[in-house]
């Protein structure tokens, strides 16, 4: 059945067409409006054609409210001002579906623009979303994502302020939420970026998937309960509070790998140099060994 099925997807149509298709049917006496006699002002022609958003069957049907709710002039003629056509439209419509392409397109294009540092995307794309009636916790739900995601530890503000705009959007609610909204996309897209810990988390994920799985080491696991010492568990385990520089000399039972690799974005780039430095502690402390 699949095979036999035939998707099309519908794209809105230009401003042109749209124009081209006013014409025609002011003058079409059989399946337009021209016995009507109608003057369209050209303000009133483009006022039409933005708030149509490419669609033929919105223009058409304004157009009509206009036609059957204004009286001719008396020469016969019956001018329609862009005051009508507001009064036929009156507010617009924003095309969307809360469950289907435009849905996932647009917070698509939300995110993708909050990632890229663009502040101004973000927030058109914000408001059409929350314009065209979107669940103003979803959006607030792809926020804390973001922050985590590609902030990450560049900023590591971000997060809590996700959650911080999640939770009030729920306590308060729209339409006051969408200023929550808008300050936490403004200052996650004016934040550096950074998807680190993504990566190093999905990277952990793929080693324990494909690799045998490691034990935990006598000397780091559990020495609570009576007989847990008498294992040897914590033996030889070094307090690293007593360590120069709080750094722990023995390893933590995996060797050879690194999953988290900072970049040198805001914050990442004091992560990125302290590691570096207890790395040097570490090997300078292994070679006095040797």
């Amino acid at each position: 059945m699949v095979s036999r099925s035939q998707v099309f997807q519908l794209e809105p149509l230009s401003p042109e067409s749209l124009e081209a298709l006013v014409d025609r049917v002011l003058i079409d006496t059989e399946r337009g409006l021209g016995s009507f006699q109608l003057e369209i002002d050209p303000e009133a022609k483009h006022h039409l054609i933005q708030t149509s958003e490419g669609d033929a069957r919105r223009l058409l049907n304004a157009l009509e409210v206009a036609a059957l709710t204004t009286s001719p002039a008396t020469e016969g003629k019956t001018r329609i001002t862009r005051e009508i056509i507001e009064a036929c439209v009156q507010r617009k419509l924003v095309l969307y579906d809360r469950d289907e392409d435009q849905h996932y397109d647009t917070i698509s294009a939300f995110i993708k623009s909050v990632r890229g540092s663009d502040p101004d995307a973000a927030l058109y794309w914000l408001a059409k979303m929350i314009e065209a009636g979107e669940d103003p916790r979803f959006i607030a739900r792809r926020i804390v994502i973001l922050a985590a995601e590609d902030i990450g530890l560049a900023d590591p503000q971000a997060l809590p302020l996700a959650v911080a705009a999640q939770q009030a959007v729920e306590f308060i609610g729209m339409p006051e939420g969408r200023i929550i909204l808008s300050e936490a996309t403004l200052y996650l897209a004016t934040a550096a970026k950074s998807n680190a810990a993504y990566l190093a988390i999905d990277a952990a994920l793929s080693h324990i998937r494909t690799h045998s799985t490691l034990e935990v080491p006598r000397k780091l696991r559990s020495t609570g309960g009576a007989n847990k010492k008498l294992l040897g568990h914590g033996k030889g385990y070094e307090y690293s509070h007593d360590a120069e520089e709080g750094v722990s000399s023995h390893d933590f039972g995996v060797k050879g790998v690194t999953f988290y690799q900072p970049t040198t974005k805001g914050y990442e780039k004091t992560i990125s140099d302290r590691l570096t430095r207890w790395k040097e502690i570490q090997a300078e402390r292994q070679k006095n060994k040797e």
